[in-house]
């Protein structure tokens, strides 16, 4: 039957890239008000699309926030359930400018759809639901039972979806979450990803004075709010870049030796990583390889730093207020919140008496997460990688945070397996961001093959 289905999503294949640029041309972009029609045309589009294939119980979650979109099917008694995750929203486009095409018109060029969303997350979505669509196609029901959760807000940290899973437990029970968000490592390069960084973020405000003052009449006497907010984020690394903040690594887990194996059989290219993005090496902790910074260690990075006057020509001005905004990554066993509670604390200790700092944490934020090495859902998503691409997968860790995976462990027992063909070269987050149209073949056999392969562990397990 998998041929079948599967010969069924190559004579279909135009139909579904076309839907997929659709929607993809819905500027979803969950943190700018602006952006609200394109949020709800984006969700609509998910709600219909849904309908019309013959998924069930279709309806909008709401907790305050962004809707989530949620759908199932369960006519497989006895078989496993599947909680099949991905997001609609995407990062704003900025800065314009720097596109080559506009960010929502999406365009073909070169074997790649370029767009902001074509990699994360709305094609690794569309892909998931072409798969199902498929079986109820060509069968009329899936092999396993699949509900499905496609938020709104993942961009901005899955704000409410942990009021969503509290008050709709009952409808989210499942064995795993199989996630379409993720990222394989390079192309040409089989992985599964098997562990994700965890993120903790704030906004700085530093002030010294009631007003920006003119540089001549009080400079020396009267501090410098931009100058002191530098300092500030300067004293939180040593010179060597290791992070210089008392307690913030407290809990961190040493990786382990199937961790270490798993990045040395990658073959990694260090200067050619370099190479690729225009940078130079120089960051790295003493010590840490490479690969493990990027995947198991954590960060304090300064995301963003504003103040004074930022106009054309020079104007002689000592600024009363300065502003930045951090973002932590998190390795295994750091608590998000006592992280940040460390760098905040540190802050404060290298504030001058004459300076206040005003300190706005992101709410909770996300732990860091890793898949068991024998979780028998990973292995048979190891398997239909395989049988795509025709070796077995390296299993590779995201510099990223992928908030559902510590939410859904937390609040409804589930381990998070992905399935993603996104690529971490797409340009996520930033201008010219594209998909490749061979990924987009690729995902389709293997959402195809995912569900029979699942059926095959045979009653559920949770």
């Amino acid at each position: 039957m998998s041929a079948a289905v599967e010969a069924w999503l190559e004579a279909n294949k135009p139909r579904l890239l076309e839907e997929l640029l659709g929607f993809i041309a819905q500027p979803s972009v969950s943190t700018d008000p602006a952006y609200a029609a394109g949020m709800a045309g984006a969700s609509g589009l998910l709600e219909a699309r849904l309908r019309r294939i013959g998924m069930q119980n279709v309806q909008r979650l709401n907790a305050g926030g962004h809707d989530a979109v949620y759908a199932s099917w369960l006519g497989a008694p006895g078989m496993p359930t599947i909680l099949v995750y991905g997001h609609y929203d995407v990062q704003p486009p900025d800065p314009l400018a720097l596109w080559e095409t506009p960010p929502f018109e999406p365009t073909i060029r070169d074997g790649r759809i370029h767009a902001r969303g074509a990699s994360d997350d709305k094609s690794p979505l569309w892909i998931a639901v072409s798969g199902l669509e498929a079986w109820l196609a060509v069968t009329g029901g899936l092999p396993v039972n699949v509900k499905l959760l496609l938020e709104g807000e993942e961009e901005i940290g899955s704000r409410s979806l942990p009021a969503i899973m509290a008050a709709h437990r009952d409808l989210l029970t499942a064995d795993v979450l199989v996630s379409a968000d993720g990222g394989r490592w390079r192309p040409g390069i089989p992985t599964i990803n098997t562990n994700s960084r965890g993120l903790a973020g704030m906004e700085l405000a530093v002030r010294t004075a009631g007003t920006d003052l003119h540089s001549g009449r009080y400079g020396g006497p009267v501090g410098n709010a931009a100058m002191v907010l530098a300092r500030l984020l300067a004293s939180l690394h040593d010179a060597d870049g290791r992070i210089a903040v008392p307690g913030f690594i407290d809990g961190l887990k040493r990786p382990s030796n199937a961790d270490y194996a798993g990045m040395h059989g990658l073959g990694f290219d260090e200067a050619a990583f370099f190479a690729e993005i225009g940078a130079r090496p120089g960051a790295i902790e003493p010590g840490v390889e490479l690969l493990e910074s990027l995947w198991l260690r954590p960060t304090i990075e300064v995301n963003g730093v504003w103040g004074g006057y930022q106009g054309p020509g020079g104007k002689t001005v000592i600024p009363a207020e300065a502003h930045a905004k951090l973002s932590c990554r998190l390795g295994p066993g750091q608590n998000p919140k006592r992280a940040g509670d460390a760098v905040e604390a540190h802050l404060r200790a290298h504030l001058p008496g004459w300076a206040d700092l005003t300190v706005s944490r992101e709410r909770g934020g996300t732990a860091a997460y890793a898949v068991p090495d024998e979780d028998p859902f990973l292995l048979a998503v190891e398997r239909v990688i395989a049988s795509v691409h025709g070796q077995k997968p390296l299993r590779v860790g995201v510099g990223g945070t992928l908030p559902i995976s510590a939410m859904a462990k937390e609040a409804l027992g589930l381990e998070t397996v992905m399935l993603s063909y996104a690529i971490a070269d797409e340009r996520i987050h930033a201008p010219n961001e594209f998909f490749r149209l061979s990924s987009f073949d690729d995902g389709l056999i293997a959402w195809a093959r995912l569900l029979p392969e699942l059926a095959g562990l045979g009653v559920a397990v949770g």
